[in-house]
């Protein structure tokens, strides 16, 4: 594509946006610029790129220009930067006086012979992004991959976890792990293990695991300082099996277990080993991995 014109794509514009790009190509680590892998979108990828930005937007692209010379100096190796102009489609997140109308970098991959795709007129996508300070209207992608295709049920996907993480009693976010307490019961093999979480908000979090002689053991995760008799595992690709499979660590921290003795403390740790494998991998398939949220 031929160089800009000017009188289309003012240059203090270009410049704006070029300088926001060298923010974001310095902020990602250099193995994180390879092209994302073909496989769809997992529920913790789309919640990744999707809580910690405060603008989620379908938009449609009213047209396109890629930059060279000093406006792509810093384009990493194998990618293209365009300048993309488009129109909002709807809003997912974000303030409502948003302009109809936004313009952003984009950084895309080139094919095996260097040939820049095309980011064609009307196509659309859900962008994942934060407003410029004093620009309106100009948006800077939350991370190189933060432009994805948009199809009905990513976006639905999208909407579905802004929607659980909008709700009053939505699980926090976990920060660390607290003390852990092992209880022997009154039967052989019968027990009771309580971990404390800590949670960003402060609020009290803790998981439970249950034993009783010829029974599968029974966990369960509470919110509140009383554990319902009726709480149970959260269920897989919702938003509290998120904060616990993408938070917590493999093991305890020996801290965790500064109140028990050898016993309870093994007790402790195979307890926490099956809470772990119940909640199963937080599978990724972003090339960038987690973002917080």
């Amino acid at each position: 594509m031929a160089m800009l014109n000017a009188k289309k794509y003012p240059k203090p514009e270009i410049a704006a946006l070029a300088l926001m790009a060298v923010a974001l190509v310095f902020s990602v680590p250099a193995e994180s610029q390879t092209p994302l892998p073909s496989s769809p979108f997992t529920y913790a990828d789309m919640a990744d790129l999707a809580l910690p930005v405060p603008v989620v937007v379908h938009v449609r692209v009213a047209r396109s220009a890629r930059l060279k010379g000093a406006d792509a100096a810093t384009v990493p190796a194998g990618k293209a930067r365009f300048y993309v102009e488009a129109d909002i489609v709807s809003l997912i997140k974000g303030p409502s006086g948003l302009s109809p109308k936004v313009v952003y970098l984009a950084d895309l991959p080139v094919d095996a012979a260097a040939r820049a795709p095309k980011l064609a007129r009307k196509s659309e996508h859900i962008l994942f992004a934060s407003p410029v300070a004093g620009r309106p209207g100009e948006l800077r992608l939350a991370a190189p991959d933060a432009q994805i295709a948009w199809s009905a049920p990513d976006a639905e996907r999208v909407r579905a976890i802004l929607r659980d993480a909008a709700r009053a009693d939505a699980p926090p976010r976990i920060s660390g792990l607290g003390r852990a307490f092992h209880v022997p019961g009154t039967l052989p093999g019968e027990s009771e293990t309580q971990i404390f979480l800590q949670a960003a908000d402060g609020r009290p979090v803790s998981l439970s695991v249950l034993r009783r002689p010829g029974e599968q053991p029974r966990w369960a995760v509470a919110l509140a300082e009383i554990v319902d008799d009726a709480a149970g595992p959260p269920a897989r690709d919702s938003l509290l099996w998120y904060r616990l499979a993408c938070t917590l660590p493999s093991a305890l921290p020996s801290q965790s277990l500064a109140d028990a003795d050898t016993a309870q403390a093994n007790a402790i740790r195979a307890d926490y080993r099956l809470v772990i494998d119940r909640l199963g991998p937080c599978a990724r398939n972003r090339a960038l991995g987690r973002l917080p949220g």
